[in-house]
Order: C-alpha cells, then sequence, then structure tokens
C-alpha cells in the first residue's frame, strides 16, 4: 500500500496499457487515424476509454450528455456500455470532424444510440434545462473548450439526477495547475474550475491521476453544509 501516486514511468504506462481490455479492430484504427489528423492530442487516451465504459455500466446509466466529441472516440466507449434504448446527447461546433465518428458509431453498431447535436454546448444544455430535462440524465461527460469547464458542469449538475456523476477531462492539463508561472487562460480556466468544484455543496468529488487528469463528481441528494468556521461537516 502506497500514500502517494505512483510515478507513471514510460515502461508502467506501457504495462497499464497491456492489463486494459484489449482494443477491437476499429479502436485500434480510430486511434491510428485520429492520430494522424491536427488536434489529435483531444482524443482521449485507451484508458479513458475503459474507466468510461465501466462507469457507464457501474452506473446503470441509460440517458447521458457529452460535451465535445470530436472523433468519437469517448462517445463510443459510453454508448456500448449502454442499454439498447439508452441514447448519448452528444455535443460539438465541428460539424466535418464529427461526420468521421458517425462512420465510426455506425461501423461498431451504436450509432442508433447517439443523438448528435451540432452548435454551442451551452445553447444545446440552455434548450434541454427549457425542454424540461433538468435531473433525467445519469452521467455526464465534460472535455470541451477550458474556459466553459464550469459553465458546462453547472448546467450537467442541474441535468443530471441525485446520484448521477459528471465526469470532467484534463484536470491536471499536462502539469500545468502546479505551475504557478503558467497564466494562460485555459489553465487559470482549469485552476478556477478545480478549486470552485471543492467548494461545490451538491457533489462529492475526486481527481483521478489517469491519463490527463479526470475529476468524477457524484450529485449528492442533499447539499453539504457548513461549519461557523465555513468547512465542509456533516454527512
Amino acid at each position: 500500500m502506497t500514500r502517494k501516486t505512483l510515478n507513471i514511468t514510460d515502461n508502467l504506462a506501457a504495462y497499464l496499457l497491456q492489463a486494459q481490455p484489449e482494443l477491437t479492430p476499429l479502436e485500434q484504427r480510430m486511434l491510428e487515424e485520429t492520430g494522424r489528423m491536427t488536434g489529435s492530442s483531444m482524443q482521449i487516451a485507451p484508458e479513458q476509454a475503459s474507466l468510461l465504459t465501466v462507469l457507464t455500466a457501474a452506473t446503470g446509466a441509460e440517458r447521458t450528455l457529452e460535451i465535445g466529441v470530436f472523433t468519437g472516440y469517448s462517445t463510443l466507449a459510453v454508448a456500448r456500455a449502454l442499454p439498447p434504448h439508452g441514447r448519448v446527447v452528444a455535443m460539438d461546433v465541428d460539424a466535418e470532424v464529427t461526420r468521421q465518428a458517425r462512420e465510426y458509431w455506425r461501423e461498431a453498431g451504436v450509432e442508433e444510440r447517439i443523438d448528435l447535436r451540432i452548435g454551442p454546448a451551452l445553447e444545446t444544455l440552455d434548450a434541454l434545462l427549457a425542454d424540461g430535462e433538468a435531473g433525467r440524465y445519469d452521467l455526464a461527460f465534460i472535455d470541451a473548450d477550458k474556459r466553459n469547464y464550469w459553465h458546462y458542469f453547472e448546467k450537467c449538475l442541474a441535468l443530471i439526477r441525485p446520484g448521477g456523476l459528471i465526469v470532467i477531462d484534463n484536470v491536471l492539463w499536462s502539469g500545468k495547475v502546479a505551475d504557478e508561472s503558467v497564466q494562460d487562460e485555459q489553465t487559470l480556466a482549469i485552476r478556477d474550475f478545480n478549486q470552485r468544484i471543492r467548494r461545490e455543496p451538491m457533489v462529492d468529488h475526486c481527481l483521478v491521476p489517469i491519463a490527463d487528469g479526470v475529476t468524477l463528481a457524484v450529485k449528492r441528494h442533499t447539499p453539504r453544509t457548513r461549519d461557523h468556521a465555513g468547512r465542509f461537516s456533516g454527512p
């Protein structure tokens, strides 16, 4: 047992991948083809895809949200764990790159589970709330523009049910969040998000150092309360 997260050396990282579920031929091709594209760093790692699949299955999710699709690897990871009637409302602004994602989903046999909406995600989330969808989703995955992370999170928090899960990617931001000399807008936004979620009374959360850092936040049935010093107390 150890009280500190292991340093992931190249050798250990290679072993980690070998110990993950074996990639399907389609997933392997997705990784290779996306790796040759501009912006390939936006694709999640295979271990994150495995995590999303397990979380979707473990929560018994049937209705999910995704903010940021790219070539559709994360969408596929969630969709394949849904029951046949399950749905992912997937949001992205790029109609061209998501056209490729649709091809992958079709080949994987999960296209009918995915409701892709092209346009600003904040507008799509507002439309869902206006349609009375608050509290009707089981899981949300956020992996889009960092400056809007907190806005995405607040709207997802309203849309998921108590006990539902929100998964947020890139919260370690290649280690930049821990380097105070880095002051660019995106790094500042993620630092701000990481601090805000610690003070959010409606979630229990954990930051997991997998890939570029993933935060898991479970929506509470009742908010946490604070003591006289402003610290959270009670169950």
